[in-house]
């Protein structure tokens, strides 16, 4: 798909910060109280409804938890369980007290079967016990941005009233949680043998779209309680593009994200709009310099906004900064990244700004 942007070249002191949500005509009705649907990689919203209400979520906990055990455990590390996970009520892996088993087994059988007395044996041993566990939940939701959320368990159930979160701050958390490669594929398994439980039992997952219902799903967790009722967090990708529904108290959450899936994939497209080599030549810059980036910047567009883009160069008077490059959508900044000066080696070599062209369409 050919990318249409407009370049400026100017000098500024700042940008503004803007978040932008752009939701491309499309009749969309879900079962959901709260629904969401946004691009892992920029973290877009693409289409959301009441998603910032503090809610019961049941055991879309269980996301935070796995991601916790990635981060701050070996999943190699045998894990003794105590008789208070052994009794955990609800959903269970039916754990013995005093059995011993990896932490690996343990998130598998905490994201697969959403197993409440792994949750307690993953809180216990990465955090030192649940309470210490809970702590640590909630420093990593600040960390992440997840301002309606507050963990009083790894596992869900409804304790108390001051365990919630909100669909928005789910998908929050998915996205953070998708960058670990151990617990993305963890998340999408259809199904695994605990390998250190004897005997090895054979875990396939909870989650229908992930285990065939929608093709392109590549992860999920499921969730239900009487007062949360079903929560459900999905993660798909098609076309280079990695989509995240979450919905919360959904009596028919299976269609509403496949529906929400549907309506992303069809409107949206993964974009690539600053690469190394695509960097206008800045006011002021020499001859034998050029600037260029070390990731490139990719955002999901509509065909419509494909032409409402706007790159410009930013640069200090004072020289004492790097300079900034921009990308606004329709006079909103969607990205800031800082620039690397480099020296030309080849001085005789085509200029920067014609390279540029031939990457870029001026409309």
């Amino acid at each position: 798909m050919k990318l249409t942007v407009k370049i400026l070249f100017v000098l500024l002191i700042s940008f503004p910060s803007a978040h932008l949500v752009s939701f491309a005509a499309y009749p969309i009705s879900t079962s959901a109280d709260q629904a969401i649907l946004i691009e892992a990689e920029s973290g877009r919203v693409l289409y959301e409804q009441n998603a910032h209400q503090e809610q019961k979520i049941a055991s879309i906990t269980k996301i935070m938890t796995a991601h916790l055990a990635v981060q701050h455990g070996n999943l190699d590390e045998m894990v003794k369980i105590s008789p208070e996970a052994s009794v955990t009520e609800g959903s269970s892996l039916y754990l013995k007290a005093g059995q011993k088993v990896s932490l690996r087994d343990l998130v598998y059988g905490l994201l697969l079967r959403s197993g409440n007395d792994s949750a307690v044996a993953i809180a216990e041993h990465v955090g030192g016990s649940v309470e210490k566990f809970s702590d640590l939940m909630n420093e990593e939701a600040k960390r992440i941005g997840m301002k309606n959320s507050h963990f009083t368990n790894p596992h869900g159930l409804d304790l108390d009233n001051e365990h919630y979160s909100s669909s928005f701050d789910m998908a929050l958390l998915t996205k953070e949680a998708l960058k670990d490669k151990q617990f993305a594929k963890i998340f999408g398994t259809k199904s695994h043998k605990g390998e250190s439980v004897d005997p090895a039992p054979f875990w396939s997952n909870k989650h229908r779209l992930v285990t065939g219902m929608y093709p392109h799903a590549t992860g999920g967790k499921t969730g239900y309680t009487k007062l949360a009722g079903r929560t459900l967090v999905t993660s798909a990708k098609r076309d280079g593009m990695t989509l995240i529904v979450v919905t919360i108290r959904a009596s028919n959450d299976w269609n509403d994200h496949i529906q929400l899936f549907e309506y992303g994939f069809k409107n949206y497209h993964q974009t690539t709009i600053l690469s190394p080599d695509t960097i206008p030549p800045l006011p002021g810059q020499n001859e034998n310099e050029f600037y260029t980036l070390t990731d490139p910047f990719r955002y999901p567009l509509t065909e419509k906004e494909q032409g409402l883009l706007t790159i410009e160069g930013k640069i200090s008077h004072n020289h004492k900064k790097p300079p900034i490059v921009a990308v606004k959508l329709d006079d909103k900044v969607i990205h800031k990244q800082e620039l690397i000066r480099e020296l030309r080696k080849d001085p005789s070599s085509p200029g920067w700004f014609s390279r540029f062209i031939e990457k870029v369409s001026f409309w």
